[in-house]
């Protein structure tokens, strides 16, 4: 009998599972493919790996810039099958890791799928497990619509996830992406910057619906520049082959791709959990504020729960369930998850936007500092962006910061340390930041949000 056993070894799971075992209690992992989840083998670290050598491809290109001599573009090549070499390289490196601290923290795994008998029971292959907790951390999948011709396409190899994509054999010359969240704008920003024609087709006006709208702008702004074309309030119809066909403010217009990448959105793994007698929807398993659901000592974290699907934030719920099962009665404050996508430049945030502050009610005062006036950002020559802070006018206290940025997905969690212990802009422009540093634009912004900045 096992006091936990957690379904899922993803970001969410494994930590929930180190954390129980932390917390003096004999626990069991389940997972069906890889240990690391998606985010491991197949997103967030991946996606990163490669995106770092696009990266180092596009400084060399700049070399001119930076008053380097000597550098042959025309013999510039990217071997796409070593960074693909190196991104694996990463992956298991990673992989491994986390295999031994689960064996270092006398965690039993048991590879294959688990089929659940009731709450306390789980059948994987031919063992029978007991448990007296429970922790579902089966995560998400790509959403499929039903577009015609799309399936057929996906059938044939050119229409792929993000999975497809980070397994290609070759680099493709032209690619149609299809939505503009943030998977869509990591892959935009990834296979432009290794020469790939990029086209992205948006559903809404814009792209990241979610994300500060000033910010989203200056990214679509900003990708365009760089080669991105990227089509808003397009209806997709159906793909024929290559070819995906779109309704355009009422004109019928079609893009061809050699591969077509499918990013609208992901969906809760809740297939087979129906004798748990647990509720969920179409966008997840329902918790309470302790993340168990209605079914007593039957927790779910991670995209299963349909919160937010960000691997820190499974990590954050997995450690948090632990807790709660050793009796700590432990909750995440939603309203402080930070968000990053790792685009050229990077976003970053967390709390509220302009527009949700003014919508709630409050009173806001608004400062925005550019990297243009920053010397560590002209002196990399990663000058585009800005910091935007969103804080309440008569305390002072930070409600919401967004960041573009060179390095902004790091620099954020001033912000969530600052905003987690009830910080105001007095606090952040008093703290010494060291110099030169990207960071002085957020002590930059907070100043400007009491007065006036000093540099700008």
């Amino acid at each position: 009998m096992y006091d936990v056993i957690v379904v899922g070894g993803g970001p969410g799971g494994y930590v929930a599972a180190i954390k129980a075992a932390q917390l003096g209690m004999k626990v069991a992992l389940v997972e069906k493919d890889e240990i690391g989840g998606v985010c491991l083998n197949w997103g967030c670290i991946p996606t990163k790996a490669l995106l770092k050598n696009a990266r180092v491809y596009q400084e060399i290109l700049k070399g001119d810039f930076f008053g380097i001599e000597g550098i042959d573009k025309d013999s510039l090549k990217i071997n796409w099958q070593q960074m693909g070499n190196r991104k694996d390289m990463v992956v298991k490196r990673l992989v491994n890791g986390v295999k031994g601290l689960l064996k270092k923290n006398g965690i039993d795994v048991f590879m294959g799928t688990g089929v659940f008998k009731d709450k306390q029971t789980i059948v994987v292959g031919d063992k029978t497990l007991k448990t007296k907790n429970l922790i579902l951390a089966t995560g998400s999948r790509p959403f499929i619509p039903t577009i015609e011709g799309l399936h057929t396409a996906m059938e044939k190899g050119i229409a792929i996830t993000s999975k497809g994509a980070l397994q290609l054999a070759n680099l493709p010359k032209t690619m149609v992406i299809l939505g503009g969240g943030v998977i869509s704008v990591e892959f935009a920003t990834l296979f432009n910057a290794l020469g790939t024609k990029v086209i992205l087709l948006q559903r809404s006006g814009r792209i990241l619906k979610g994300t500060e709208e000033e910010l989203a702008l200056a990214l679509q702004k900003h990708l365009m520049d760089q080669g991105v074309q990227i089509v808003t309030n397009c209806q997709l119809k159906k793909v024929e082959g290559s070819k995906v066909i779109c309704e355009v403010e009422g004109r019928e217009v079609s893009y061809m791709g050699e591969k077509i990448l499918v990013s609208l959105g992901r969906q809760p793994n809740v297939e087979g959990m129906e004798s748990l007698g647990i509720t969920y929807d179409q966008k997840g398993i329902k918790v309470d504020a302790y993340l168990q659901t209605n079914v007593p000592d039957v927790y779910a974290i991670g995209d299963v729960n349909g919160k937010y699907q960000l691997a820190h934030l499974a990590s954050a719920e997995g450690i948090t369930a632990a807790e709660n099962i050793a009796g700590k009665k432990n909750s995440i404050n939603y309203k402080l998850v930070p968000s990053c996508i790792y685009s050229f430049p990077e976003l970053a945030a967390i709390g509220l936007t302009e527009a949700e502050a003014k919508k709630e009610g409050y009173d806001v005062v608004v400062s925005k500092f550019p990297l243009s006036a920053n010397g560590k950002a002209l002196a990399e020559g990663e000058s585009i962006g800005f910091v935007k802070i969103i804080a309440e006018k008569k305390y002072g206290e930070i409600l919401g910061v967004h960041i573009m940025a060179v390095h902004a997905t790091d620099m954020i969690s001033e912000a969530v340390v600052s905003m987690e212990m009830e910080g105001t802009i007095y606090d952040v422009a008093k703290a010494i930041h060291p110099h030169p540093t990207l960071s002085e634009i957020v002590m930059e912004a907070a100043h400007g949000a009491i007065d006036k900045p000093i540099h700008y």
